[in-house]
């Protein structure tokens, strides 16, 4: 995935200042969980304003099949994806997620993942415009990992435009499954 130019970014960082708790564009630094940015896909007309709403770490799996690694956990952070553009978003927005950790490790979504944190956003998602999808995306960490921010982009991962909210320092909503108590 592609950033825009760092002196692009800080120059509508200036501009968007004033807009609150939604940015115009790809911020180049990650933004507050709740914050709404927009995102452009490689479609004409295709543009979402994208938010990452609440961060569950970790997030109880909700079956017996399908059970984080030994060693591992689930988070599942929730998102609510608005299509403000003028035709259909079609994607699989799992494909264009990912959490990234405090020593720079990259974590897919995973697909088959089912949490009790909420419902998931499907696989396969369309939102015509002006209507809005909301559900969680799910990732598996090892126990010791602490994330740092969630990136989004349209288009499974392709689109240049990338969404990266901070979710380091999030409250974590359920126990921790660490015999080692750290």
């Amino acid at each position: 995935m592609r950033r825009l130019p760092a002196v692009l970014l800080a120059a509508l960082a200036l501009v968007a200042g004033g807009l609150g708790a939604q940015a115009s564009a790809a911020p180049s630094v990650a933004v507050p969980l709740g914050t709404t940015v927009t995102l452009t896909g490689q479609r004409s007309g295709e543009k979402v304003d994208v938010t990452a709403l609440k961060v569950v770490d970790p997030a109880a799996s909700a079956d017996e099949f399908f059970t984080p690694d030994p060693g591992n956990r689930y988070i599942s952070v929730q998102f609510q994806l608005k299509n403000t553009g003028t035709v259909a978003y079609k994607d699989s927005p799992v494909n264009g997620a990912t959490l990234v950790d405090t020593e720079g490790q990259q974590f897919d979504a995973d697909v088959v993942a089912k949490t009790t944190a909420g419902p998931r956003l499907p696989v396969s998602l369309t939102i015509t415009p002006g209507n809005t999808a909301l559900g969680y995306l799910t990732f598996q960490l090892p126990d010791r990992s602490k994330p740092v921010t969630v990136q989004f982009a349209l288009n499974s991962g392709y689109a240049d435009d990338v969404g990266e909210w901070k979710i380091s320092g999030a409250v974590a909503t359920g126990p921790r499954n660490d015999p080692q108590g750290s």
